[in-house]
């Protein structure tokens, strides 16, 4: 890290006086109880390279990608460091190749150029299909094998669901009218990860906008917001994608286009971890010049589904039609046997965006719903975008606190709003001592509205 790199960090960081505030909140702190794995002593290691009394070298990097980027840290801070914007001037200098091995550097590539592009996704999990459940991959994972990777491998088998046909297109009209007098008119991201491996939050987002008199644009190119690259400063390739979603949507509006000339009330998606990258697309844009001002253009209307709702509110026909669910006997709530839910707090949502009331006050709207509270509801769940492929063995720990967590509140389900937590929080449920199902908020209210049994998804 060169001097001049280095000055910003420094002077963002002048904030810290070192109190520890932040420990308790820090999720990789948690697990590897190390003060280098604390926000509080990777600052003071930003400040020891600044000073030339550090070198970033392999073993400096391996505290820093031991962080999470849960920014919890953030929230929890008495004197406003903004820690997030230290990490995110940071992860592109421990990019380089010398500061990791080889089979380190593989792997990411490997995630890079899969997971931020549906189509190769869906190639990939095509061959995979019929595995997922099968007996072969119970013969596998007792074989041994998967542990060759270094336990990456084995944590990318662990979190692959039995994917319904659903997964392999997108069956979204350009255009989905609202249902009664139009209220709205927004665009949808769908998310390159959560359209393969929960295509069904999807449809319920869709259909709960359309319920509420919200018209739906969605643009059928649509590739990867860039979230999944931004938060591993991956700068270039995370600007590229930006560029093509927004791109996209230009493409179906305008005089002539598909979704016609209105304008859009705003930008909608359903996953918390695109959410706060796509907000961010000022800054991340702000170097190119034929993109800032569409980026900052872009990035103002960029709303979470829950954020948006919470703010325009729920239609009276909407909120008339919401009946109660069914409980785990199969019987509907009642006011003397109310659903218990917990809601899960993504850290993109929570610390990120600062939502946290919206959420919960869409799920009041269902009758007869009982919210719980978890313990640790600001800590990670070990999710954090690649972290549980590439730090498996601490977002495993992470992710069974959570699932015992969320299991202690006494909840029939656990709501939600964020793909990789829904994947990792399924994926640890079955040790925890009363496991739950997980849903997306917008499949409880869809569910809801429509009458609909819930449907449990099977754990990987």
């Amino acid at each position: 890290m060169t001097s001049s790199a280095a000055k910003p960090l420094t002077t963002a960081s002048d904030p810290c006086v070192h109190c520890g505030f932040c420990l308790p909140s820090c999720a990789s702190y948690r697990v590897l109880g190390t003060e280098m794995d604390s926000p509080r002593g990777r600052i003071h290691a930003l400040k020891a390279i600044a000073a030339g009394e550090l070198e970033l070298d392999a073993m400096v990097v391996g505290h820093f990608d031991s962080c999470l980027g849960c920014f919890a840290c953030v929230t929890a801070c008495p004197s406003g460091v903004r820690y997030d914007q230290l990490l995110e001037a940071t992860r592109p200098q421990l990019n380089a190749p010398e500061l990791r091995s080889s089979s380190q550097t593989l792997l990411r590539r490997v995630l890079f150029a899969l997971l931020p592009y549906p189509q190769r996704l869906r190639a990939v999990l095509q061959a995979l299909r019929g595995y997922a459940r099968s007996p072969l991959q119970a013969l596998v994972r007792r074989s041994g094998l998967l542990q060759l990777g270094g336990g990456s491998l084995a944590a990318m088998e662990r979190l692959l669901p039995e994917l319904p046909k659903e997964a392999f297109h997108d069956a979204f009209p350009v255009v989905t009218p609202a249902l009664g007098a139009r209220r709205y008119r927004v665009g949808l991201v769908l998310g390159c990860v959560q359209r393969v491996f929960d295509p069904a939050v999807n449809a319920a987002a869709v259909r709960v906008l359309a319920a509420n008199g919200i018209e739906v644009v969605i643009p059928p190119a649509q590739g990867c917001c860039g979230a999944v690259t931004h938060h591993q400063g991956e700068t270039a390739q995370t600007q590229q994608l930006a560029g093509e979603l927004i791109d996209s949507l230009e493409s179906v509006l305008g005089p002539g286009k598909p979704a016609g000339a209105e304008p859009l009330d705003a930008v909608l998606v359903a996953a918390s971890g695109c959410g706060h990258t796509m907000k961010a697309y000022g800054t991340i844009l702000a170097s190119q010049p034929a993109w800032a001002k569409r980026g900052s253009a872009f990035a103002s209307q960029v709303c979470d589904i829950q954020e948006f709702l919470a703010q325009v509110g729920l239609s009276e026909s909407f909120q008339a039609g919401l009946r109660p669910l069914a409980l785990p006997d199969g019987n509907p709530a009642s006011a003397e046997q109310p659903l218990k839910l917990a809601y899960h707090d993504a850290c993109h949502m929570l610390h990120g965006q600062g939502i946290r009331d919206q959420p919960r006050a869409l799920l009041a709207a269902i009758p007869h719903i009982q919210l719980r509270e978890a313990m640790e509801a600001g800590v990670c769940c070990g999710s954090a975008g690649i972290y549980n492929l590439v730090q498996p063995t601490e977002a495993a720990e992470l992710g069974q606190l959570k699932a015992a967590d969320l299991s202690a509140t006494g909840a029939d389900w656990v709501a939600s709003a964020n793909i990789g937590c829904s994947l990792q929080i399924r994926q640890h449920m079955g040790a925890a001592p009363r496991p739950i199902p997980v849903a997306h908020p917008m499949q409880l209210l869809d569910w809801s509205f429509r009458g609909a049994a819930p449907s449990t998804p099977k754990r990987p």
